[in-house]
């Protein structure tokens, strides 16, 4: 969908402002000018309550329809009802759109939309000189800036000069607007969301009619509900259509060149992720069975996949971690592709059950949407902490496959190699996303599919040893000579009766063994399974051939880091990059990519942990660029970071 803008025929001179002439030879009001822009970001910030994450939801949904590349940020406080008014209660939803390909939410928003003084005073920091701020003046009430430790209102003191501030009384617009509506005043102020979306929609061109549609679909049960909303939207474009302080709106082409042919969506990390599980349930012809407990941010993948029963989906809300486990990996032994769902905490409590996974050597896929930590620690907010958890975070020797998805788009793909894993080499395998991939949103070309893996196994069917007496038997822990995979027996076939439990196995019979030997071989038979799983080698983006520094990420930093690379480059460095999806194993040829460089810099949102995992393994003086604020790195900080690093020893180098 594209957005035709008029030119109508003016007359005037540069001292007098142009008069508008129809065809008809009559006066009307001029038109308003329209800039081209190639990218905006746009966050709007509110109260919890006030319900921002719909808002830019929307307005992500109408810009993905339009055609523009996108890149989202979710930022919303733990508690479901922060206290209203004050800065820990913010939520925030950011926006970076462009006519061409971008990889980052953005790093300083151009719009701001501040419904209240917090929600002001909690973004104002992260403001450009010169960005544009709309305000509801409706609410610097003096209680309600006090609360912000505000005296005077910032809106008439001149501390906003550096900004374009648009004071807009958007709760009273929103009341006027649906004053016949019968609605409680309540109810009626709750709408003003959907007038500031109407007026940022007019601002930049944004699609209205899946909006009004959706509205009316979301509040179908309340039909005067979605009225009140659609006519709250409605004034709000108008609003901008016909007031004189929004003289300029702005037109973003669509990013035709940055993608290749198909058919896109919008689409956020836990449910590309949630798509990924259904087909690799499909390509393996597997039942898929989730076992989960409710925890922030992985529910929203529990919530989806209970939809798809369509599609031989199953899903299980257990009591607590340690049950959804329990039936997921119930489940694999009966035959299915299970999964478990959860966070860094849920993976605490999920451990001996994981242990007992590689042990019994049965496929599981045990998703950590990594949070911010340690504890509960802060369950809205993103970090990719939970890697030394995922490698270590378990008793004895059980080592254990890692997957880490680079976007939120490429968790789909993700789920599929996790899977792959999985059902090839009879393991658990560790699907390490985050929060800010969970629930940011980003284009995402819908497969074909033939372009999906085959992932279809074969069960034991029958004996596949003969003893010392020439009986023909069955021995659950007869590996494949390839893999070292052991069968995978579905409980009921004839003949294949086998003991399962925690306790060590003998090598081929499967048996109970406390042979020391036995146990000494078992442990590193398991652990040559994972060493020998077949990843590609990582590729590495070095476009002059030239460059002594690499920058190494994993996971969510994938964005940040290329857009950082991009900056630099375009400033003359030359830095090389690359991007780890396996994380154990690691890639066959990464020693050597590691060694071909001077300089490796591993930017992480944890403390060092994969450059913990560099330095051990391959000898190299990797080097950290850390930080864990909740928040996902900005390409600025990064290409800042990259470039001292570089220059410390540039004479050397010379």
């Amino acid at each position: 969908m594209t957005s035709q803008v008029s030119s109508p025929i003016t007359a005037g001179t540069a001292d007098e402002p142009h008069v508008v002439v129809d065809v008809l030879g009559e006066q009307r009001k001029p038109a308003k000018e329209t800039r081209q822009l190639d990218r905006v970001i746009i966050r709007f910030a509110g109260d919890s309550g006030d319900g921002m994450q719909l808002t830019g939801d929307r307005f992500t949904s109408e810009t993905a329809s339009f055609g523009n590349d996108l890149s989202t940020l979710p930022n919303f406080p733990a508690e479901i009802r922060a206290p209203a008014g004050t800065l820990p209660g913010v939520s925030s939803f950011q926006l970076h759109f462009a006519d061409h390909d971008i990889l980052t939410p953005g790093d300083a928003p151009n719009v701001l939309v501040a419904m209240n003084p917090a929600a002001l005073k909690a973004n104002l920091g992260d403001l450009p000189r010169g960005a544009e701020i709309i305000v509801d003046t409706d609410e610097f009430t003096k209680r309600a800036m006090a609360k912000v430790g505000w005296a005077a209102s910032p809106l008439e003191d001149g501390s906003l000069g550096a900004f374009a501030v648009h004071p807009v009384p958007l709760t009273t617009l929103t009341l006027e607007a649906l004053k016949d509506s019968g609605l409680a005043r309540k109810d009626a102020e709750r709408a003003k969301n959907m007038f500031a979306l109407g007026l940022l929609s007019w601002m930049y061109h944004r699609p209205t009619e899946n909006t009004e549609a959706f509205l009316l679909r979301k509040f179908a049960k309340k039909p005067d509900i979605a009225a009140a909303n659609v006519a709250a939207f409605r004034a709000g474009w108008n609003f901008g259509e016909t007031t004189e302080d929004f003289a300029v709106s702005y037109e973003v082409a669509p990013a035709s060149a940055a993608f290749p042919k198909g058919t896109y969506r919008n689409i956020s990390g836990n449910l590309a992720l949630s798509y990924g599980l259904i087909a690799a349930s499909k390509q393996a012809q597997l039942p898929l069975f989730l076992g989960s407990y409710p925890i922030t941010p992985a529910s929203d993948i529990l919530h989806e996949l209970s939809r798809h029963k369509n599609f031989g989906v199953r899903t299980f809300q257990a009591e607590d971690e340690i049950a959804a486990i329990g039936a997921a990996l119930g489940a694999s032994f009966g035959g299915a592709l299970a999964v478990t769902t959860t966070s860094g905490p849920g993976v605490a409590l999920k451990s001996e059950t994981i242990g007992l996974a590689v042990s019994l050597e049965l496929p599981l896929l045990v998703v950590d949407i990594q949070r911010g930590g340690p504890s509960t620690g802060l369950p809205t907010k993103t970090e990719q902490a939970d890697l030394l958890q995922a490698m270590y975070g378990r008793n004895g020797e059980a080592p254990v496959p890692v997957v880490a998805p680079a976007t939120a788009a490429d968790c789909f793909t993700a789920a599929l190699e996790a899977a792959r894993i999985a059902l090839t080499y009879r393991t658990p395998v560790f699907l390490l996303s985050d929060g800010y991939l969970a629930n940011g949103s980003e284009p995402w070309r819908i497969p074909q599919l033939d372009e999906l893996p085959d992932l279809r196994v074969e069960f034991a069917s029958g004996p596949n040893h003969t003893d010392a007496d020439g009986k023909e038997v069955f021995w659950p822990y007869l590996r494949d000579p390839q893999t070292l995979a052991r069968p995978w027996a579905v409980p009921g076939t004839p003949g294949l009766e086998h003991r399962i439990g925690g306790i060590e196995k003998q090598d081929g019979t499967g048996n109970i063994s406390y042979d020391p030997a036995n146990h000494d071989l078992m442990v590193r038979t398991r652990q040559a399974k994972v060493d020998g799983i077949a990843v590609p080698d990582i590729e590495v983006d070095d476009p002059s051939g030239v460059a002594r520094t690499l920058v190494l990420g994993w996971g969510s930093t994938y964005g940040p880091i290329t857009a950082a690379v991009r900056r630099i480059r375009r400033e003359g460095g030359q830095v090389a990059q690359a991007h780890l999806r396996h994380l154990n194993p690691f890639p066959g040829n990464l020693g050597q990519v590691l060694k071909a460089y001077d300089r490796v810099v591993v930017p992480e949102m944890n403390l060092g942990q994969l450059a913990h995992l560099l330095r051990a393994k391959y000898l190299v003086d990797a080097r950290s660029f850390t930080q864990v604020t909740g928040l996902p790195f900005k390409a600025e900080q990064l290409a800042a970071a990259v470039t001292a690093i570089m220059e410390e020893n540039a004479d050397v180098d010379v």
